[in-house]
């Protein structure tokens, strides 16, 4: 099986081609294309992610993506004649009408490339920013018309999941219960797993998710977008001269008696710690290190704790903000002398971040769920901003 996969939930515009051979979990994949567009330096001007130009620059860029795929993944997809006919034409208007320049590219793509040698098409439909999956949902829905080929739409967070227990070609043989630990810019949540695809949360941010609180603490201190990396960066140099502490910041809910997660309590003690204040390049780097010390305690305590009330056997770490070093060092570390016999997966920083080979993996575990390439089927897929993993269980 070939799968051509498709991510739009955020900034990043992603597309990947990947073939599999054997059946989900035991399969063996081989990634034969893959070409990913970043949007930070775009949106570093807005200080954070733009909607709108988010959205603009998928449609720019989808099929860009798809022809530097394809044709890592196959040695002739040109040469086709320029007088073929699209099926469906309004369709497939209709569908792009609101992806500026989308459709005139994907008809010109269409019209001089042969079809790909693929059997299903994953797409990102949730969770994200609703404007943005729409751009991937509707590009999808229209591969799948001009090729025949079925879709299927994922969800995200399970993508996140999948390759973070991914080496390149297999997945990792899981113990379970297993739990997730997946934070991003969007998202902080324990997600305890009995078996492949069964997913029940079982604790989750009340506000800010750790990447979201990670930039905006970065922009209170004057770092630019996006503003964990920058924060992680200073924090270690703090750490490497041993910086004198600026202030003691809180541990938000750190012995509550649950397993919920609040970040924004910790953001809004950071902005009175240094309003009003012209900060020092060490002043600053401090804060950084005690604001990054707090959130990798809170979330340590957190996971530990689900740990001991579920049995977890496996240990998974995901999402954008497990590319921290310093979140992945102290969690192997801690978890390597305490929990020995608890296996720790971290994914590939490459793959920690937003893209699409993650979806890939989503799409060959969800496969049966595709949808026939007909308008009545494909009417059924939409995109969801907040559609929630603990909703894909398939017990």
């Amino acid at each position: 099986m070939k799968i051509l996969s498709i991510e739009t939930s955020c900034d990043e515009t992603a597309v990947s081609l990947i073939e599999v051979i054997g059946d989900f979990p035991n399969a063996e994949y081989k990634i034969l294309g893959n070409a990913l567009f970043s949007q930070i330096d775009i949106h570093r001007e807005y200080g954070g992610v733009f909607p709108a130009v988010a959205k603009r620059e998928h449609a720019k860029t989808l099929v860009p993506m798809l022809k530097k795929t394809l044709d890592e993944g196959f040695s002739e997809t040109s040469n086709k004649s320029t007088n073929s006919t699209i099926p469906s034409i309004e369709i497939m208007a209709e569908l792009l009408e609101r992806e500026i320049g989308l459709f005139d590219e994907l008809k010109s793509y269409y019209e001089t490339h042969n079809k790909p040698d693929i059997d299903l098409i994953a797409v990102t439909a949730g969770p994200g920013l609703e404007p943005t999956l729409w751009v991937g949902v509707n590009f999808a829905k229209a591969l799948a018309l001009l090729w025949n080929i079925p879709v299927v739409g994922v969800n995200h967070m399970e993508g996140h999941v999948l390759s973070s227990v991914f080496d390149g070609e297999h997945l990792a043989k899981l113990q379970f219960p297993a739990l997730s630990l997946l934070i991003s810019g969007g998202h902080t949540e324990l997600i305890k797993m009995d078996d492949w695809s069964s997913y029940q949360k079982v604790g989750q941010t009340r506000d800010d998710a750790v990447g979201e609180a990670f930039d905006k603490v970065a922009r209170l201190v004057g770092l630019p977008y996006p503003g964990g990396p920058e924060i992680s960066r200073l924090a270690s140099e703090a750490r490497g001269v041993n910086l004198s502490l600026f202030q003691k910041l809180p541990r938000p809910m750190l012995d509550s008696k649950d397993l919920d997660f609040s970040f924004s309590g910790l953001k809004t003690a950071v902005r009175y710690a240094v309003q009003d204040k012209e900060l020092t390049g060490d002043e600053i780097r401090s804060v950084a290190r005690e604001f990054e010390d707090a959130v990798t305690e809170v979330l340590l305590k957190k996971t530990e704790e689900a740990i001991n009330t579920y049995n977890i056997k496996s240990l998974i770490l995901g999402g954008g903000v497990s590319a921290n070093s310093y979140i992945r060092n102290t969690f192997t570390e801690f978890f390597k002398r305490e929990y020995p016999d608890l296996t720790l997966y971290l994914p590939d920083p490459k793959l920690s971040t937003d893209n699409s080979i993650m979806i890939a993996l989503a799409g060959h575990r969800r496969a049966s769920e595709a949808l026939a390439p007909n308008t009545e089927a494909l009417a059924t897929l939409v995109a969801s901003g907040n559609r929630s993993l603990s909703e894909e269980s398939s017990l």
